[in-house]
C-alpha cells in the first residue's frame, strides 16, 4: 500500500469517527427524532408520523402548557417505548376533570384547536383532581379516549422527559413546526 493510499484511508476513518461522533452528540444532547406509534394523539399527530424532539431547549426554557412532549410513562421499563403527549398542567397548577372539560386553577381549559372531535374529556380512575408537583407535569394526549396519559398514572417526573416534539418531518407534505397553543388570559399558578 502506497503512502498516499494509507493517508486516503485515514482520512476516512477519522471523518468516519467524527461522523458518528458528532451524531451521537447531538441525539443524546440536542434532538432526537421520534416516530408516532400511539393513537392518543390524533388528529395533530398520527401513527407513521415522524417528529424532531428538542432535547436542548428545555434546559433554559421551562416547558410550557399546550407544549407536546415525549416521556417515558413513569410506570413503564426504561426500555419501553417512550409515549408523546400535550403538557395540560405545569408545577404548581390544580388540574380538574369536571362535567367533560379540562379545569386549571379553576379556569376551564379551552381545547378547541386541538381535542380530537371535539370530545369531552372523562376521569379515567378514581380520582378527577390532581396537584401537579414541583419537577412534575400533568400531561394528556389529544384523542381523549384513546390515550393512556396523567389521568392514569399520574403527572410525569422530569426526569421522565426526553424533549419537546417541535418539528414534524414526515409525511413530507406535512412537514412544519408544531402548533403550540398559548394561553395568554389564563391565569397560572403561583410556582
Amino acid at each position: 500500500m502506497t503512502d498516499r493510499s494509507r493517508g486516503w484511508l485515514i482520512e476516512i476513518g477519522q471523518t468516519l469517527i467524527l461522523t458518528v461522533v458528532i451524531f451521537l452528540v447531538v441525539q443524546t444532547f440536542v434532538a432526537q427524532p421520534y416516530e408516532v406509534l400511539q393513537v392518543s394523539m390524533e388528529r395533530t399527530l398520527e401513527p407513521g408520523h415522524h417528529v424532531l424532539v428538542d432535547k436542548l431547549s428545555p434546559r433554559w426554557d421551562e416547558y410550557s402548557r399546550g407544549d407536546i412532549v415525549v416521556f417515558r410513562a413513569p410506570d413503564e421499563e426504561t426500555d419501553s417505548v417512550p409515549f408523546i403527549k400535550r403538557v395540560i398542567g405545569v408545577p404548581g397548577d390544580t388540574v380538574e376533570i369536571r362535567q367533560g372539560s379540562v379545569i386549571v386553577n379553576g379556569q376551564p381549559l379551552d381545547e378547541s384547536g386541538y381535542v380530537y372531535d371535539d370530545q369531552p374529556t372523562q376521569a379515567t380512575g378514581d380520582t378527577s383532581r390532581f396537584t401537579v408537583e414541583p419537577g412534575t407535569l400533568f400531561v394528556m394526549g389529544d384523542h381523549r379516549m384513546q390515550s393512556q396519559d396523567s389521568r392514569s398514572f399520574g403527572p410525569v417526573p422530569l426526569a421522565n422527559v426526553l424533549g419537546r416534539a417541535v418539528i414534524r418531518y414526515w409525511p413530507i407534505d406535512q412537514l412544519g413546526i408544531l402548533d403550540t397553543p398559548r394561553y395568554p388570559d389564563f391565569q397560572a399558578a403561583t410556582r
